[in-house]
């Protein structure tokens, strides 16, 4: 054998063995696909056999069972598109777009992009430097200055006399005002339109939430901020608000939701590749990033979003409270996500203030504080529609199809938040 001929077949090798290894990577977020019939209103999954969404077309093949999870052959799943070898052309002219303008949208909204279904390899590499760059990279030369300690540094020092103290970037009481009230002027100009569910002629509220609770247990797998949850979740609202986007392109917009979040939110983002993998390779690598970069054209690049969580940061240190009690208020603003219906019609700051009002109620009996609302504008009578809202969707958690965010918050990093019975009646003074 020669050398080319060996080098060759350790090459194969090589591949093969980086795809085994490969195949056991993230084994519980390899999305699986239930049977999706016409009237996705009406059908709810089983017990046990949590839906993730996948692909939605009309053609069903079968595809490999989630590891760990009991599978029945009765089961069938949703396999990727058949037209495979079809030009785009006939293609358009088999079904329609995948994405379409709003009519009530302004004109320039954004264009039509055409989505290539051609399998690109997964790269899987690490991000290195140009090493051109790095020669012609010079070393930075030392400034030598006199340091002066004796007057007072406008910095904040977080070692004092050898002792390390706690900052907290959020505590800012000289900007408070002027951050709540610049955040509050921010919410009403990015919130997505309540009703854009009924001019979507292919997507419903049920498949927005298996959308979200698979956006859930993505976040846990990678250890993502919860910010960076409510980011995506606001940027796949804001998109199906302009934009008419069939099934099968569902979970594509939610997963460059989340890498765009990823990338605003988190110091290391996972790679787009791993987004790919997550999506059981139903979308190739070319395709999440054409589809991040509509997502950024419909918003306008408009990334930076009050967010729920954002609100009941400034509620938490405003009327401080026990770990319980944010992680309950964390808990019920994460159920908001689940549901379009009713809580796109509340404000981030409404449902935020909610959420803190009912987890202090069920834990210590509290309510809303004066102080609250001299800093909110939100009297008790005023929130009241969304507090009990919220109290029905608190109420009916155990019995949701989707369990992601339940999950989330029964471990110990979140006092076990889930498992605390709602009180079965409000009395809010």
């Amino acid at each position: 054998m020669s050398a080319f001929s060996q080098a060759q077949g350790n090459g194969v090798h090589a591949l093969a063995k980086a795809s085994q290894n490969q195949e056991n990577l993230l084994p519980r977020l390899r999305a699986t696909s239930k049977n999706v019939v016409e009237n996705q209103e009406n059908v709810q999954p089983k017990p046990g056999n949590r839906t993730v969404l996948g692909p939605l077309e009309s053609n069903q093949c079968k595809q490999p069972t989630l590891r760990g999870t009991k599978q029945t052959s009765s089961q069938p799943f949703s396999c990727k598109s058949e037209d495979y070898g079809k030009s785009f052309a006939e293609k358009a002219a088999a079904k329609p777009a995948g994405f379409q303008i709003h009519v009530d949208e302004p004109d320039g909204a954004c264009s039509k992009k055409q989505v290539s279904n051609k399998k690109a390899p997964m790269d899987f590499s690490p991000l290195t430097l140009n090493p051109t760059v790095t020669r012609l990279r010079q070393p930075l030369a030392t400034i030598d200055l006199p340091m002066d300690m004796s007057a007072d540094s406008p910095m904040d020092m977080s070692i004092v006399d050898g002792e390390e103290k706690s900052v907290n970037v959020n505590e800012a009481t000289d900007y408070a005002a002027e951050i709540h009230s610049h955040l509050r002027d921010m919410e009403v100009k990015s919130r997505p339109k309540a009703g854009y569910m009924k001019k979507q002629p292919d997507i419903t509220n049920s498949m927005r939430a298996i959308l979200v609770d698979w956006l859930v247990e993505v976040g846990e797998e990678y250890k993502l901020q919860n910010e960076t949850l409510y980011l995506a979740v606001n940027y796949i609202d804001r998109f199906l608000s302009s934009m008419s986007v069939l099934r099968g392109k569902l979970q594509l917009v939610g997963t460059a939701a989340m890498l765009l979040a990823s990338k605003f939110e988190e110091i290391y983002p996972p790679e787009v590749a791993e987004f790919v993998y997550i999506t059981d390779d139903t979308y190739t690598k070319k395709q999440v990033l054409r589809m991040e970069h509509l997502v950024l054209k419909v918003l306008s690049f408009d990334l930076a979003v009050p967010t729920v969580n954002q609100f009941l940061t400034q509620y938490f240190l405003h009327q401080p409270v026990n770990n319980k009690v944010e992680s309950l208020s964390m808990f019920l603003g994460e159920l908001s996500l689940i549901d379009s219906d009713p809580y796109l019609k509340y404000l981030p700051s409404q449902t935020a203030a909610a959420a803190f009002i009912l987890a202090n109620h069920t834990i210590t009996g509290g309510s809303w504080s004066k102080a609250l609302v001299e800093m909110t504008g939100y009297t008790l009578e005023d929130l009241m529609p969304c507090i009990l809202d919220l109290h029905q969707t608190y109420l009916n958690a155990p019995q949701h199809a989707q369990q992601a965010v339940r999950e989330k918050y029964k471990g110990p990093k979140y006092h076990e938040v889930s498992l605390i019975e709602p009180p079965a009646k409000l009395m809010l003074v």
